[in-house]
């Protein structure tokens, strides 16, 4: 799959991050602040420095949103990618 420039989950610089315009800014601004949280390195050095309930109440965030947003096939397809 490729992704447009203008998509909002194109990869994009920290610079690109900017929220309250409007919901396409908000949303490349999520996918971009993301997929830089999710970058090996950083998590390398940001997960040994959380807590057990950090790890609880991030997992707990994460997989809510999931449940809330996605169907059951949509899950496992997008996100097990079964």
């Amino acid at each position: 799959m490729s992704i447009k420039q203008d998509s909002p989950f194109a990869n994009g610089n920290a610079t690109d991050i900017c929220f309250g315009l409007n919901r396409r800014t908000d949303e490349r601004s999520l996918a971009i602040f993301l997929q830089r949280f999710a970058r090996e390195e950083l998590l390398t050095t940001l997960l040994p420095r959380l807590t057990d309930a950090e790890i609880v109440q991030t997992l707990d965030l994460l997989s809510g949103q999931l449940r809330a947003h996605l169907k059951e096939k949509e899950y496992h397809a997008l996100f097990l990618r079964d």
